[in-house]
């Protein structure tokens, strides 16, 4: 008679821990507030040494294939990379103010900006 009691509490106390665990691709949360990151000007992005880490807004205009868009300002277009994993359930258009943190790549057509988070701007 024990037998069957200390089963069903090991099963029950099983899906008790699997009601807290996420959801498979669910999003975690985290910090929400001011960062220490520089925002610049796409101007000033195509002018910054490679691996600096900036914060623009602006505009995703356009894909380019290849998880590559093009990216306005008014101050000009820079090409950005996003990994699809990046957009985190995000859809835009090209009429979406966003704000978009990553880091500078050189390139042999001038400077990328890679990516790391992406979101709209407020």
């Amino acid at each position: 008679m024990k037998r069957p009691l200390t089963i069903t509490a090991a099963a029950a106390l099983s899906l008790l821990a699997l009601s807290f665990t996420p959801a498979a691709g669910a999003q975690s949360g985290g910090f929400a507030g001011p960062d220490n990151l520089r925002q610049v000007t796409v101007a000033e992005a195509m002018e910054l040494p490679e691996d600096t880490d900036v914060k623009v807004r602006g505009y995703i205009v356009r894909s380019l294939g290849d998880e590559k868009y093009e990216f306005r300002d008014d101050s000009g277009t820079i090409v950005v990379e996003i990994d699809d994993d990046d957009w985190g359930g995000l859809e835009v258009t090209p009429d979406a103010h966003v704000e978009i943190t990553g880091e500078i790549e050189e390139e042999r057509n001038g400077n990328e900006l890679d990516v790391e988070t992406i979101r709209r701007a407020e």
